[in-house]
């Protein structure tokens, strides 16, 4: 019997019946793999038929589920924990992604080591040998007497292997090199990487196995593989690195147990990555004598704030279109704002390059840093330095307002922490009870913040 087969997009999981350039749900271009299909739809209502009365399932009223909080594994890292809401749940299923080299398998390894103290920890390699993980837990000083490895690549032996062992901790390097024996195509492809990912996350949930798995991510950064992955895990982490710096940053961008956009920073070291406890100080390492452009901005990551540096340039430019460059922000939300500024502000930028970058390689993805972007521009365009003690933040709307962000006080007191005497926020998040130490100046409009910092 021929066969089945499908068309999925590797961008949005849409399926097609044949093969089109184009997906029609996504608008992408050159997505569509093909997929192996099992059993007919009939066939397997027919095989679920001859179940019936077998299962220990039941229907119960919602208001009969037990509601006690489940139990976390503590990791041992702090930031680690944070990030995924607290630490790990038993039967949840972890996707860690990210570039080569930015520290996965050592993020893991590290992990593992403390976690295997009390509790049992099966680490599964496809791409290294076993005497490659040994020497990086030699070289790192980690305690790896009581962790289990293994070298395997077929899902179907691994998942043999881990209903005799029943691990705690299962972690998979990396799902891209995973592959089901019945599926012909090769390790990587779509219909592997969707049918072995499927496979193991049932077994996860079937046996109450916190599962790992790591990913690779393409060239545009984003994660290699069907986009249905991502939507059979609870919770997605990208570990992300900078070019020339040794800091890392692990960002949640999918938690069904904690707190989305969840950011944890670490340090990338001989003994592995250490924790950085206090991001703040790291990215605000500024010069003495602060130059023009340059404002901190109060950004808010997951459950707490964070203070980073934003440092804009302003040239004069010498080609018919001027240059918009951002690092680390939305360049579309740089040439608005700057609409914004020339309409509500009257100063025109429409001759200048403007160049904006976070400094220490954070991507804010927020609108709380609008007002701080304008006013660091204008600082650089009138060459006009920001006082050194003013933490700006608030959004800016296209009509010119200051509109409120969330957690205000919060960021405030972090900044006070920190030694900033003074503030520009939105009118709407002045405190109501005065912050001691920190001087804060409301603005409604954006030409009442230009004025009251210029």
């Amino acid at each position: 019997m021929k066969q089945k087969t499908a068309f999925v997009c590797n961008e949005c999981g849409a399926d097609y019946r044949k093969w089109q350039g184009q997906c029609a749900e996504c608008k992408a271009w050159n997505t569509l793999s093909e997929l192996h299909l099992g059993m007919s739809e009939s066939k397997r209502l027919s095989r679920l038929s001859g179940f019936a009365g077998t299962s220990d399932n039941e229907i119960r009223s919602l208001s009969a589920i037990d509601l006690h909080e489940i139990p976390r594994i503590v990791t041992g890292m702090s930031e680690l924990d944070l990030v995924l809401g607290g630490g790990l749940v038993s039967g949840s299923c972890i996707l860690v992604g990210g570039e080569p080299g930015a520290g996965k398998s050592t993020l893991l390894l590290q992990a593992l080591c403390k976690i295997s103290q009390t509790q049992s920890a099966l680490y599964v390699t496809g791409e290294e040998s076993p005497q490659q993980i040994a020497m990086r837990a030699d070289r790192l000083g980690l305690r790896s007497e009581k962790l289990q490895i293994m070298t395997e690549t077929s899902v179907e032996k691994l998942c043999f292997v881990a209903e005799k062992q029943r691990p705690k901790i299962l972690v998979v390097d990396s799902i891209q090199v995973m592959h089901r024996e019945e599926i012909s195509s090769a390790p990587g492809s779509v219909s592997q990487v969707r049918e072995g990912a499927a496979m193991l996350v049932r077994f996860a949930k079937k046996t109450g196995t916190v599962l790992i798995l790591v990913g690779h991510v393409t060239k545009d950064g984003s994660l290699a593989g069907p986009k249905v992955l991502e939507h059979m895990i609870d919770c997605s982490l990208m570990l992300e690195s900078s070019i020339g710096t040794h800091f890392r940053t692990l960002r949640s961008q999918k938690n069904r147990f904690g707190a989305v956009n969840e950011l944890g920073v670490f340090a990338m070291t001989e003994k592995g990555l250490i924790e950085v406890a206090n991001p703040s100080a790291i990215f605000l390492q500024r010069e003495e004598e602060v130059s023009s452009g340059s404002v901190v901005i109060s950004i808010w990551e997951g459950t707490r704030p964070l203070l980073v540096e934003l440092q804009s340039l302003v040239d004069d430019s010498h080609l018919a279109n001027p240059r918009r460059v951002t690092v680390g922000l939305d360049q579309n939300r740089l040439s608005m704002l700057l609409a914004v500024l020339h309409r509500h502000g009257g100063i025109m930028m429409g001759d200048q390059d403007v160049f904006v970058n976070i400094v220490g390689g954070v991507k804010v993805l927020e609108t709380s840093a609008d007002l701080a972007l304008i006013l660091s521009v204008v600082s650089s365009f009138r060459d006009k330095p920001i006082p050194d003690d003013l933490v700006v933040f608030g959004e800016v709307g296209l009509s010119g307002e200051i509109r409120p962000v969330p957690n205000g006080q919060e960021r405030l007191r972090e900044a006070v922490k920190h030694g900033f005497r003074r503030a520009i926020v939105p009118a709407k998040n002045t405190p109501k009870k005065t912050i001691l130490g920190m001087q804060v100046t409301p603005v409604r409009r954006l030409t009442e913040a230009i004025e009251a910092l210029f």
